[in-house]
């Protein structure tokens, strides 16, 4: 998700995710480091809030007025963020319990939080194929190729996902491609003080998002 070094501290990483969803590039507040810092002692992957703040942004996206940032402080993410790690918790913790404690050699291994989250996006693809056939045959290839397996890692998650609903969003007709376009450059806000990649995710995540809306695409 980040261009960030690798050596970038937990907090640096979603402070430069939620700036850059947010569009706006400043500092976070004292009640937001707070906040930030209760993250932080979670001892969860990054992604796992970022998951939180760009659904809460998502959910604020249509609302925003031009010109205005599409989230005004971290703690407006915060009820959607502690739901990512509750449910993370949940299946980290379920990953691995027997099902038949009988017969250890034939457990079965509860669903991972990468593994939940790949099914449910998979499941809304598939849904999406029986409402609108034209998109059927993508999704089919989708299925084959980008969805073939189900990543490791939480950043491989969200670059698949990403992947996905661009690839969708080429199978639309041009003038359906093109409102898609408008809406998604339509709201929110830009600051030119923002990094080049900053602005980039901000236009990524916008655009993303304009395309889950326009296929009926909710939360996956």
């Amino acid at each position: 998700m980040s261009l960030l070094p690798e050596s970038a501290s937990f907090e640096e990483l979603v402070q430069d995710y939620f700036l850059a969803v947010r569009g706006a590039g400043l500092m976070l507040s004292a009640l937001d480091t707070e906040l930030l810092t209760a993250w932080a002692r979670e001892g969860v992957p990054f992604e796992v809030v970022a998951r939180g703040i760009s659904r809460s942004a998502e959910k604020a996206l249509w609302d925003a007025r031009p010109g205005e940032p599409v989230l005004r402080n971290l703690r407006a993410c915060r009820r959607q963020v502690d739901a990512e790690i509750k449910k993370y918790r949940a299946l980290a913790a379920g990953a691995g319990v027997g099902a038949e404690p009988e017969a250890p050699s034939r457990r079965r291994k509860a669903l991972s939080w990468e593994q939940t989250r790949h099914a449910r996006l998979v499941d809304a693809l598939q849904d999406l194929a029986g409402r609108d056939s034209t998109l059927a045959p993508r999704v089919a290839w989708l299925r084959g190729t980008v969805l073939a397996q189900v990543p490791e890692e939480p950043s491989a998650l969200d670059a698949q996902e990403s992947l996905s609903f661009l690839v969708l969003l080429r199978a639309l007709p041009f003038s359906q491609r093109s409102q898609v376009w408008r809406d998604a450059l339509s709201v929110g806000t830009e600051q030119q003080v923002m990094s080049v990649r900053a602005r980039k995710l901000s236009r990524r995540f916008r655009l993303v998002a304009a395309v889950r809306r326009r296929l009926g695409v909710k939360e996956v």
